[in-house]
């Protein structure tokens, strides 16, 4: 076999070890809470408002995670690099906490819950870093860096089986835990896949380690304090702007479709947009200016958002979701790879960074929803919350529209 040919073949292990590690960690881990909620509104566990709680929880964890993944290089270099995990044992790490946190859901244990879902919060930030560090140096190295957006397209096929699998339960009455039993099930399965690949050698990822801490080709390439600020700013718009309908979207369309056969389908409907979107990504040219790939994504995700308020029946509620969905891990991709281009061989702590921004963004957005559903009927609640992600998302757009008119270049694939 020609050495060409080889290299397709590793790095096509890496792109789908990456979305199996993604569709584990994010699809299960953090996103199946959406459709399991209401099994859990149907049998009392929980109201909206506690509901929004946990939800809230669970981005708290992703947001402590990631600014523990930007601040770990910072700490491993003062404790010394010979104790410093590889990349691959930190997301082997992150699977194994996502398995042990989703299937202690199941327990009928009330006050854990929160915990439990800000524990998997973290796990999955810890998986999502480390796993879009590793895949895009492994992937640069073998000289195809654009497959990288396969991984993304990980939380998608996730929310694609989380959502098909949750939606007989819900049919047929199902207790919650059930459900929580079989995500955890499901990743344990996903986790099984990834490990032998994550097993690998590590020799370069630790020398990738030591580059991002120290040394000349570790230098992070010059370039305005304001262009990173703003664009860790805009990321996490990016995060507010669509976390209220990614969490509620069931809940959601029960206000406004009682009774409908397609309630339990619009998740799955948003993760085969998420899908869809991150392997568009591979095909489009390296060389196109990333900027400019971020607002068009946040207005794609706008319009998907006034789709579903402005015609909420089946038609728009199907066209909103796979819009929404459709740029919502691209995103990540096309931000992890400005975080590179910004900053060179420290662009981990980089990505971690905007990953926390991202995360804070989605902290807020269900503590909105509690409040104005503490204020009013659960359908204006939501139309309120819903407008003003809208809002967030059309200021994200002229914000990376106007970072690509004011720092002008020919971007790098």
């Amino acid at each position: 076999m020609s050495l060409a040919a080889t290299e397709a073949r590793q790095a096509l292990r890496i792109a789908l070890t990456g979305l199996v590690c993604l569709a584990v960690a994010m699809g299960l881990g953090r996103f199946a809470f959406t459709p399991i909620m209401p099994m859990m509104l149907q049998g009392g566990l929980v109201d909206l408002q506690q509901a929004s709680w946990l939800a809230s929880s669970n981005y708290l964890g992703y947001l402590i995670g990631a600014l523990a993944c930007a601040l770990q290089p910072w700490l491993w270099a003062r404790l010394g690099w010979q104790l410093a995990p590889s990349f691959a044992q930190l997301i082997r790490l992150g699977l194994l906490s996502t398995i042990a946190l989703t299937w202690a859901m199941q327990a009928p244990l009330s006050w854990s819950w929160a915990w439990l879902r800000f524990g998997a919060g973290l796990a999955s930030a810890l998986v999502f870093v480390y796993t879009s560090g590793w895949c895009l140096s492994q992937l640069g190295r073998l000289g195809r860096p654009q497959w990288a957006g396969a991984v993304y397209a990980g939380p998608g096929a996730g929310i694609v089986i989380s959502g098909l699998a949750v939606s007989p339960m819900v049919a047929h009455g199902w207790p919650a835990s059930w459900a929580w039993l079989s995500m955890a099930l499901l990743a344990v399965l996903g986790s099984a896949l990834a490990w032998a690949t994550l097993g690998g050698p590590q020799a370069h990822l630790e020398r990738l380690a030591r580059l991002q801490a120290a040394g000349p080709s570790a230098a992070a390439p010059s370039h305005p304090l304001s262009e990173q600020v703003l664009t860790v700013t805009g990321y996490g718009l990016a995060g507010f702007g669509y976390i209220i309908s990614a969490t509620f979207l069931p809940v959601i369309a029960r206000q406004f479709l009682p009774g409908s056969v397609w309630l339990d389908l619009f998740w799955p409907t948003f993760g085969a947009g998420v899908f869809t979107g991150a392997l568009l990504s591979t095909r489009l040219p390296g060389h196109l200016d990333k900027r400019m790939l971020l607002w068009m994504g946040f207005l794609i995700q706008a319009a998907g958002l006034g789709l579903g308020q402005l015609s909420p029946t089946v038609a728009g509620f199907v066209l909103g979701s796979f819009a929404l969905g459709l740029p919502f891990t691209a995103m990540s991709f096309f931000a992890m790879q400005e975080a590179r281009r910004l900053r060179g061989g420290t662009a981990a702590s980089f990505m971690g960074l905007l990953t926390a921004t991202y995360g804070l963004g989605q902290v807020l957005g269900p503590l909105l929803v509690a409040q104005l559903l503490h204020h009013t009927e659960p359908a204006r609640g939501f139309d309120l919350a819903l407008w003003v992600a809208t809002a967030a998302l059309l200021v994200g757009a002229l914000l990376f529209a106007g970072l690509q008119r004011r720092y002008p270049r020919k971007a790098v694939g």
